[in-house]
């Protein structure tokens, strides 16, 4: 398991040095995914240039192989939720903005299967909860990706917002990464608000 762990910093490093941070402030607002939707990061957090969609944002404590935060914001009727990939073979679902609550997880479950390539992404718990100030729901997933024994856990929160989705996931190796950092990341998904 150390050998496994070594190799995710490395790959963390590897991926960093590849990628432009940029350290957040601790105690300000800041607008994240190109959206209406803002924030407040708490110490340590970094942005990363990378951008998994038009309207998505990447944050990491450690490198984003070891945890990562994803802001989606003001997804549109017919929008998926990440950069297609393979749009062809492999199109990512749309949302829709009938939705109910439960079909942000769906939606947001069937990307991830794509996105990460995960055989056995599963959706463990969902509940309804206010989300930046509106009727949402809350899930925990947990994913493993091919040719890896690591098990990967996560918490998302989301909302249909004005005819748009908004949705904050967070997601680490569950061996340390994911309860070290969960309750910064819960913090942070407590602070959201849409204008």
């Amino acid at each position: 398991m150390k050998k496994l762990i070594l190799g995710l910093a490395l790959a963390s490093l590897a991926a960093s040095a590849s990628a432009k941070w940029t350290l957040l402030p601790e105690t300000m607002p800041v607008a994240v995914a190109k959206s209406q939707m803002k924030v407040v990061p708490g110490a340590g957090w970094n942005s990363w240039s990378f951008r998994p969609g038009k309207k998505a944002e990447l944050w990491s404590y450690d490198g984003p192989v070891l945890n990562q935060i994803e802001f989606i914001g003001g997804i549109a009727a017919g929008e998926p939720l990440a950069k297609e990939r393979n749009k062809k073979d492999k199109p990512l679902p749309k949302f829709n903005p009938k939705m109910l609550p439960t079909d942000i997880a769906q939606v947001y479950e069937q990307t991830q299967r794509i996105i990460t390539r995960s055989p056995d992404f599963t959706v463990d718990s969902m509940e309804p909860v206010t989300f930046a100030g509106h009727q949402g729901v809350k899930f925990t997933f947990h994913f493993t990706k091919p040719e890896e024994e690591l098990t990967r856990k996560g918490e998302a929160r989301g909302a249909i917002i004005g005819g748009k989705l908004y949705l904050i996931s967070y997601m680490a190796p569950a061996l340390h990464y994911f309860d070290a950092h969960l309750p910064k990341a819960q913090a942070i998904m407590d602070s959201a608000k849409v204008n």
